[in-house]
């Protein structure tokens, strides 16, 4: 069986380098929970991003699923732990997206300082006003990164040449300081930061990482990006800082109230707090992009695509 069924979009290259070694692609984009169940045992490989959730009785049906390929970086949509249980190798490829995702986070920082967005609106509305958006400079800063892998790591690079002191923090890795980064403690990240970014999985450890008692213990006021997952923030806290000047500004690529696919969002019956931060103007919000680019998307399908044929080569699927 070399049957691979895809759930989701992406770029036509994955398909070609797939077929090109044999693979029959099922393109069934779109496609909900159910009826996926009901076709999985089909397949040797699934290629998805967020369209639904692998669970457990997902796994189960799979009878004859080999691996998984997840289009990006999370891999949170799927049960990993029963997963590994039934032999089933889980790819992402966060190597295709991670300098879009050090631009995009560059650019929200580069946003919130210079008021970008903010002053852009006004001079829409037939504003010009100079004196109230006088902007910060990055330079001089200490830039703390928490997460210091593919994403961490490509935000780091893309800070070099602003001058800033850029540290970061890996519960998960260690001797990895470089010419971009000093590797700290986390009680340093809480000392000395002045513009927080987050670059973490989803995980049981990281949900809600940032939460109240996260954001007191840093010893200056700071500014938050977040550009890993909404729900690794606790939204009622942040705003509750927002409030009290504990975090000066905010810009936030992911939100928690995101639906399980990330290409669904319903705006029109948002909390309170999510109304808070569209309105304070120190926030800056873009829905969910800051791994999508035109480039991304590409070698995305090729480090997917390379992943899953060396893998294949090896296991005898190919």
């Amino acid at each position: 069986m070399k049957k691979i069924l895809f759930i989701d979009h992406t770029h036509p290259l994955l398909v070609q380098k797939l077929e090109q070694v044999g693979f029959t692609c099922d393109l069934l984009q779109g496609i909900d929970y159910q009826k996926a169940f009901s076709i999985i045992d089909q397949y040797c490989g699934l290629l998805i991003r967020s369209g639904i959730i692998i669970d457990k009785e997902f796994l189960l049906k799979a009878s004859s699923l080999k691996f998984i390929g997840r289009v990006g970086s999370g891999l949170e949509s799927i049960d990993l732990e029963f997963a590994k249980c039934k032999n089933i190798t889980c790819f992402n490829s966060p190597e295709g997206n991670r300098d879009a995702v050090g631009e995009h986070s560059v650019g929200l920082l580069l946003s919130l300082f210079n008021k970008i967005c903010i002053a852009g609106n006004q001079i829409k509305q037939g504003e010009w006003l100079r004196e109230p958006n006088r902007g910060t400079e990055i330079k001089g800063k200490t830039i703390g990164i928490i997460g210091y892998g593919n994403m961490g790591s490509a935000f780091a690079r893309k800070l070099s040449g602003f001058e800033a002191n850029v540290i970061s923090y890996d519960k998960y890795k260690s001797n990895y300081s470089d010419s971009f980064t000093k590797e700290v403690t986390l009680e340093e990240i809480y000392t000395h930061t002045d513009i927080l970014s987050i670059h973490v999985p989803l995980t049981a450890d990281t949900r809600y990482m940032v939460d109240g008692d996260f954001l007191k213990q840093f010893k200056k006021n700071i500014y938050f990006i977040n550009t890993a997952r909404g729900l690794v923030v606790k939204t009622v806290d942040l705003v509750a800082a927002l409030s009290s000047g504990k975090v000066t500004g905010a810009a936030l690529d992911v939100i928690e109230y995101e639906e399980s696919s990330f290409d669904r969002m319903k705006l029109e019956n948002m909390p309170d707090d999510f109304h808070f931060l569209c309105k304070h103007p120190n926030v800056v919000l873009t829905p969910h992009i800051a791994g999508y680019t035109h480039e991304s998307k590409i070698k995305l399908a090729e480090v997917l695509a390379d992943k899953i044929i060396s893998f294949s080569k090896k296991d005898g699927i190919i």
